[in-house]
């Protein structure tokens, strides 16, 4: 589904999205098929492995990204996740001072943040 937040042009997607190549593909789709400059996927297209930040499947998934230029939020309640992981809270707190990948409780808060 491709929407309009903020201004900014996102294809949301429920993935899933279990490794690099899969991003590539959704990169790939969101820009040449819907000329979205962000990509919003769920946590659960992301599947647990991917906030088990030791797994590196995280890593391979967004440096796509980062280096396709395409904006990356992830969408969803991790509280939990966070609470259990100092690592994951750092990795999360300073994407979400970046520009790149932000986490996002749900698409209206995503909509904010390109509005601000």
């Amino acid at each position: 589904m491709i929407t309009e937040l903020g201004g900014v042009r996102v294809f949301v997607s429920d993935g899933p999205v279990d490794d690099d190549g899969d991003a590539v593909q959704l990169i790939a789709q969101a820009h040449y098929e819907h000329a979205a400059e962000w990509v919003a996927l769920t946590t659960g297209a992301l599947g647990d492995e991917f906030f088990e930040l030791r797994s590196g499947r995280a890593g391979a998934i967004v440096q796509k990204f980062v280096h396709y230029r395409m904006g990356l939020a992830v969408v969803g309640d991790i509280s939990d996740r966070l609470a259990a992981s100092k690592p994951l809270r750092a990795w999360v707190r300073e994407s979400n001072q970046g520009r790149s990948v932000w986490f996002v409780d749900e698409l209206s808060a995503l909509a904010e943040r390109f509005s601000a």
